[in-house]
């Protein structure tokens, strides 16, 4: 008997060693996969595939990745498993029945997933884990998604609803285009031009000063020399003149063929007459060093619609660099906007350092493989097992962020910090307990629990949209107020060392789930010591009243995302968000993004209740929704398309009016806006301004970043500083889609020719995007055309890609299988190419 144990102990052993030997004998560079879809929108074949040199074990391993909800189907889901980690975060396993994969064989598993709109939708990061090293994880970087041939079919589809839409463009020459961009209020066309060369003086008094200093460094960039900036010159040719009469951001700029002259109450109009004066710069100022530019003569009278123009930036899903901020904030001056919105937390980071909570950074500033997370938070978007290699990790110190808000202040920007609550928070929640472990493990238990933001004994079951069970903070413990309370000081004290004006603080308050603090022993006592906190509804009216006090005491207001001036009430049997009326006198600042189906109204409601309202809406401002349906476009859909055109024919007072497409990207119906409420007198004095958010979700790269942002912007830009159109307040419907036509056919030709063309150099280049061409078939002949004059058209018979040697596209060609088409700006660089079946 004692021999056979023994004998049965040592195949044990060796059955253990070789597979041990198996897990040391293969890498995740030996693994490839292989993802297909299937004809069904929801289907795909996973393959993995063994290109070691020994086997796969058929367990003793996971692969690990990020994606939409997937799952095994059918027969297949008795050989392995996926599971939800957390968040997006799956995890695939081999159940018993799996078999070990021989060297160079492969095993294919049936998916079901959520249909994939684009490509950013699909699986990424995939790294594996093997369960003796449960801690480490190595990336699986052979990976291979095979194109889907309904795919290109909807390609063509997108090609020719383009066409329709471009037919609709004129070609303006570029001398009959207006000379400043955004649109001035008024301009007055002169008589000859101003020759700027680098010997011009800058005459200034104290009070524009850093404004002629900026105005010397563009110069110097385009004529290589810089200008003299004197208090006193009898040569001078630039003069700032102060005007006390004209409203603070407004200008006169007056050019004549020996000076010229800009008029200002302050600086802020005299940096955006300078902006004015840059953008009658020929584009190409910026690309070499020029002996002279010419600046045609005339008289500008301008000032912006909106006081707050604003562009919002995601830095905590995916991070960015401090040199492509600062980069943003240059692109922001030129086209004057003044207000940048810096998300910088979210559940997936934490990217600013606060002096004396180094676990913010340090932990919830990093994203890699971890199962205690006391290191790091768990991947997402695709960012891997190791952290530190890619936008899944970073983080502002407070040096960098004083040099950012000092650069901002400088070009008149107002910068806004954005702190997630109280969901969206799982970085720092994270962040927080090891923090807290840390302290524990010291000894030291008050300190340790002094800004915990989750209650240890909660047991409140909620799944958030992003699929996170434990991102929000408990607004029923007093460490949470402690812990907001020290960001907001660091906050303050930075703002001031950069002397950076600080009014508000933007604390979120989207998206927090249903099922949070009910299972809560804190939020159950809080209701015991104040009866009227009952129930999560008017735990959160409590939370935002007391962070309201605490900002008020601070001399700043409160800003939000909608949710933060809502309540839940039964309409009629049925649970509605309405604007909170304890709220109403509190200057809440509110960004308002919710015009989907049931709430297209919402914005002019909290207006129209006195709700300091910030446009924000989710299906014309959202940039980071994909341009089309098109599966190789980027970007999300949840919300819709946004194209450059949405931003463009947006009508802030009466937004109902020009909708053209609902959030399928169909055709609107004007009965849906028939019945919704029309914002007030009163509540248009509550509309301060509008907002272009650029979630980073699908973003990881500055190239990318600036693929998205452009020339989205830029319609923005118009809309915010510009008058109402023409067009948007015709009564006569046909007159008005004529404005329309004539408005937006100028509006794509100063892109084309002017303003994108300036971007190629400015600020060192811009990543933005190029459309595809618009194409029909008819008759057997392909016509091709485009969104922005200016471009060009170059295709190919062979089904090879065209380049900038390709031939160019002028009338139509005769149509033959393989042609493909594609837009080159006038640097030769391509967009996206479209090829005919």
């Amino acid at each position: 008997m004692k021999i056979y144990f023994l004998a049965a102990f040592f195949m044990i052993c060796m059955a253990s060693a070789a597979i041990a030997q198996d897990a040391e004998s293969i890498s995740a560079a030996d693994l490839g996969l292989n993802w297909e879809q299937t004809n069904a929108k929801d289907g795909m074949i996973l393959t993995i595939k063994n290109n070691g040199k020994n086997a796969l074990p058929a367990s003793g391993w996971k692969i690990y990745f990020n994606s939409r909800v997937l799952n095994i189907s059918g027969a297949d889901s008795l050989l392995a498993d996926i599971q939800l980690v957390n968040g997006a975060l799956f995890r695939l396993s081999p159940l018993k029945p799996f078999k070990a994969i021989a060297p160079g064989s492969a095993i294919k598993l049936q998916l079901k997933t959520e249909a994939m709109s684009n490509q950013s939708e699909r699986p990424q990061g995939f790294y594996l884990v093997w369960d003796k090293k449960p801690d480490q994880g190595s990336a699986i970087k052979n990976v291979v998604f095979q194109p889907f041939a309904a795919h290109l079919i909807e390609e063509q589809e997108i090609a020719g609803k383009a066409y329709q839409e471009n037919k609709k463009i004129k070609d303006i020459k570029e001398r009959d285009l207006p000379v400043i961009f955004p649109s001035p209020l008024k301009y007055y066309k002169g008589t000859g031009v101003f020759e700027l060369t680098a010997n011009v003086e800058i005459k200034t008094s104290a009070a524009f000063a850093n404004e002629a200093a900026l105005l010397s460094q563009e110069i110097t960039k385009v004529l290589g020399q810089k200008s003299a900036v004197k208090a006193k010159s009898d040569a001078e040719k630039i003069v700032f003149l102060m005007d006390k009469g004209l409203p603070k951001e407004a200008y006169h700029l007056n050019i004549s063929q020996d000076t010229i002259l800009i008029h200002a109450s302050g600086s802020a109009g005299a940096f955006y007459a300078i902006q004015s004066l840059k953008s009658m710069f020929p584009a190409n100022s910026w690309s070499s060093l020029k002996k002279v530019i010419k600046v045609p003569a005339g008289f500008t009278h301008d000032r912006p619609r909106f006081e707050f123009r604003g562009f919002m930036m995601d830095v905590g899903r995916n991070f960015q660099p401090k040199s492509e901020v600062l980069k943003v904030l240059d692109l922001m001056a030129l086209y004057k906007l003044n207000v940048f919105h810096f998300h910088l937390t979210e559940d997936e980071g934490w990217r600013l350092e606060i002096p004396g909570l180094p676990e913010l950074t340090e932990v919830g500033g990093q994203r890699g493989h971890s199962v205690a997370e006391q290191e790091q938070i768990l991947p997402a978007y695709g960012s891997g097992p190791k952290p530190g290699l890619n936008s899944g990790s970073g983080f502002y110190t407070k040096a960098d962020y004083i040099e950012i808000l000092r650069y901002a202040t400088a070009r008149h920007i107002r910068v806004i910090p954005e702190i997630e609550t109280p969901g969206h928070a799982r970085a720092a929640i994270k962040a927080m307990d090891a923090r807290y472990n840390r302290l524990m493990k010291a000894g030291d238990k008050e300190a340790a629990e002094y800004y915990l933001l989750r209650d240890l004994k909660d047991e409140s079951k909620y799944r958030s949209v992003q699929g996170f069970d434990d991102n929000v903070i408990n607004v029923a413990l007093p460490s949470s107020y402690n812990f907001l309370e020290k960001v907001t000081n660091e906050l303050i004290a930075m703002h001031k060392e950069a002397n950076a004006p600080l009014t508000t603080i933007h604390f979120g308050g989207d998206e927090v789930p249903a099922g949070v603090w009910e299972q809560s022993p804190a939020a159950a006592q809080l209701a015991i010591a104040e009866p009227t906190v009952k129930g999560t509804d008017e735990l959160w009216f409590y939370f935002f009243s007391k962070l309201n006090k605490m900002l008020q005491s601070k001399s700043l207001f409160l800003s939000g995302w909608e949710e933060i001036g809502l309540r839940k009430q039964n309409v009629n049997g049925e649970m509605k968000m309405l604007p909170e009326p304890r709220f109403f006198k509190q200057d809440f600042h509110v960004d308002v993004w919710n015009n989907l189906r049931g709430n297209e109204d919402l914005a002019y409601k909290m207006a129209n209740d006195g709700y300091r309202v910030v446009l924000t809406p989710v299906t014309n401002f959202y940039i980071d929704l994909t341009v089309n349906k098109s599966y190789e476009e980027t970007g999300q859909n949840w919300g819709g398309y946004v194209d450059v055109d949405k931003l463009f024919y947006f009508i802030p007072y009466d937004y109902y009016k020009n909708v053209k497409e609902d959030e399928e990207g169909n055709p609107a119906d004007p009965e849906r806006y028939k019945n919704k409420a029309r914002l007030t007198m009163y509540g248009k004095t509550n509309i301060i301004g509008l907002q272009a958010p650029l979630w980073s979700e699908n973003i990881k790269t500055p190239e990318e970043f600036e693929y998205m942002l452009l020339p989205k912007l830029l319609g923005l830009a118009e809309r915010a500083w510009s008058k109402d159109p023409d067009w948007a307040t015709e009564p006569d419907a046909e007159k008005g889609r004529l404005l329309y036509d004539q408005a937006w056919s100028e509006f794509v030709n100063v892109l084309g020719k002017k303003e994108l063309p300036r971007l190629n150099h400015y600020g060192g280049g811009f990543n933005y995007r190029i459309p595809t061409p618009g194409l029909s078939v008819e008759n057997g002949r392909v016509a091709a055309n485009l969104q922005l004059p200016g471009f060009i058209i170059r295709y190919t018979t062979d089904g090879s890609e065209p380049e900038a040697s390709s031939k160019i596209y002028v009338n139509p060609i005769p149509f033959q299988k393989g042609l493909k088409f594609r837009v080159f700006n006038g640097e030769n660089r391509g967009g996206r190419s479209i090829q005919l079946q």
